[in-house]
C-alpha cells in the first residue's frame, strides 16, 4: 500500500498538475467555457491576474478615512482576537502542553476600533509584550453582504466568468482584514472559492485532496479562547461538553529548535511532493478547488494591514467528491509514522476528516486510473 499511495501523489502532479511547484498563471480572466474546462472540472487550482482592476475598491480601500466614513453608520463588525494570531488552529493547551483546536474571541466593536486594533498590532513587536492582541476582521458567514454592506458599491457582488461557468451565484461573499500576524493553518473547504486580494499581498501554500494522509488529520479537543479587556489578558478553555474537531497536524513553517522533531513526526508531509506556491496580489484572483489542503500567510500594504474578498462557490458533490471520500477511507500509515492520539468522537460534523470507515482494502490497490477522476479528469489538451 505505501508504494502504490506514494505513487498517486507523484502520478497527480506528473499527469493533471504538472512538477512545478507553481500553479498557472492567467494574464487575464478566462472565459466561462474554459474556465469550467481546464480548471473547474479537473480541480486545478490557477493565478488569474488583471482579474479586479476594474474595482474602485483597490484604490479607495488604501485609505483608511474613506473605510472608517463609509461603515461610520454602519452595525458593529466582528473582530476575531487571538494572542498570537493563531485562530482556528492547533495550539498547546496551558495546562498539560497536548494539543488542542482553538477558536478566537469574537467580539463586536465599531469598524474604526476594531481597525485601530489591526494597525497598532502591524507596528508592535510579535516577541515583545506590549502588543498581546492580534486583532482579524473576518466572519465566514457572508460577512461581507451582512456586515460591510455599505461598501458593496466598490467590487463586483459576484464573479461573472466564475458564476456562468459554475452555474449559480456565490453562496457566501466574506470579507477579510488583518496584518501579517494572522495566520491560517492548513485546512481544506467543501465550496470553489474564488480568492481576490484588494491591498497587502496572500501567500498560499496548496495540496490536492490526494495528499490527505499526508496532513496527518486527527480529532482534537475544542477549546476557545476569551479575553478580558480590563486585565488585557487571554484564557483558553476547553469547550462543554467536550467536543473533538478533525484538523490537519503539520505546520509548515518550522521553528529552527523544532525542525527536526517536526520532520520526524511527519515524514509523509516533509519527505513528500513540495506544496505548490502562490501569491496573490492586488487585482488577482485564485481559484482555489474544492477540498484543496491551503496554508495562509499575509503581508500588509503601506497602511498596515492586508484585505481580501473571497465569493464562496456550491461544489458540486460529483464523482469526484466520491473518490475522494474512497480515498480517506483507506487505512494508510507509513512505517516512519509517528503515533499520534487519535480521539474518536461522535461531535464531528458528517463532511469532517474524521467520518470514514476503514474497509480494509488490500495492497493491490493501484493509483492507476484513480488519478485522472480525483484530482484532474480528463488531462487531454485541446
Amino acid at each position: 500500500m505505501k508504494k502504490e499511495m506514494e505513487a498517486l501523489w507523484e502520478e497527480v502532479r506528473e499527469l493533471s498538475l504538472g512538477n512545478s511547484t507553481e500553479i498557472d498563471h492567467l494574464n487575464s480572466p478566462p472565459t466561462p467555457l474554459q474556465f469550467l474546462r481546464d480548471y473547474v472540472s479537473q480541480n486545478k487550482p490557477c493565478l488569474i491576474s488583471s482579474a479586479t482592476l476594474h474595482w474602485p475598491a483597490l484604490s479607495s480601500w488604501s485609505q483608511d478615512t474613506y473605510l472608517t466614513q463609509s461603515l461610520s453608520t454602519s452595525p458593529n463588525v466582528s473582530v476575531h482576537l487571538t494572542p498570537h494570531g493563531n485562530a482556528d488552529a492547533l495550539v498547546p493547551f496551558p495546562n498539560n502542553n497536548n494539543l488542542c483546536f482553538a477558536s478566537p474571541h469574537v467580539q463586536q466593536l465599531p469598524f474604526r476600533e476594531a481597525l485601530h486594533l489591526i494597525t497598532t498590532t502591524t507596528n508592535s513587536d510579535s516577541n515583545s509584550n506590549t502588543q498581546k492582541v492580534v486583532a482579524y476582521l473576518q466572519q465566514q458567514n457572508d460577512c461581507f453582504r451582512s456586515e460591510y454592506s455599505a461598501l458593496s458599491s466598490d467590487c463586483d457582488d459576484h464573479i461573472p466568468w466564475a458564476t456562468e461557468a459554475l452555474g449559480s451565484l456565490p453562496e457566501a461573499v466574506n470579507l477579510w482584514i488583518g496584518n501579517h500576524r494572522s495566520v491560517t493553518s492548513f485546512h481544506k473547504d467543501h465550496y470553489e472559492n474564488l480568492y481576490a486580494v484588494v491591498s497587502g499581498e496572500k501567500h498560499f501554500l496548496l495540496l490536492p485532496p490526494t495528499d490527505y494522509h499526508r496532513m496527518y488529520i486527527r480529532n482534537y479537543p475544542a477549546a476557545r479562547y476569551s479575553y478580558s479587556q480590563e486585565s488585557g489578558e487571554f484564557a483558553l478553555e476547553l469547550e462543554k461538553p467536550a467536543r473533538y474537531v478533525p484538523w490537519c497536524s503539520v505546520n509548515p513553517y518550522l521553528s529552527p529548535e523544532n525542525v527536526e522533531a517536526e520532520m520526524s513526526k511527519f515524514p509523509l508531509y516533509f519527505n513528500g511532493p513540495k506544496p505548490f506556491q502562490c501569491t496573490v496580489k492586488p487585482g488577482q484572483i485564485l481559484y482555489l478547488p474544492s477540498m484543496w489542503f491551503h496554508h495562509v500567510r499575509q503581508s500588509p500594504d503601506a497602511g498596515g494591514r492586508t484585505i481580501a474578498i473571497n465569493y464562496w462557490y456550491d461544489m458540486q458533490f460529483d464523482i469526484k467528491y466520491a473518490y475522494f471520500n474512497f480515498l480517506k477511507s483507506i487505512q494508510y500509515r507509513s512505517i516512519h509514522d509517528p503515533t499520534l492520539p487519535e480521539t474518536a468522537s461522535k461531535d464531528t460534523d458528517s463532511e469532517s476528516d474524521c467520518d470514514s470507515i476503514a474497509y480494509g482494502f488490500k495492497d493491490e490497490f493501484s493509483a492507476n486510473g484513480f488519478v485522472e477522476n480525483l484530482a484532474g479528469g480528463n488531462t487531454k489538451e485541446e
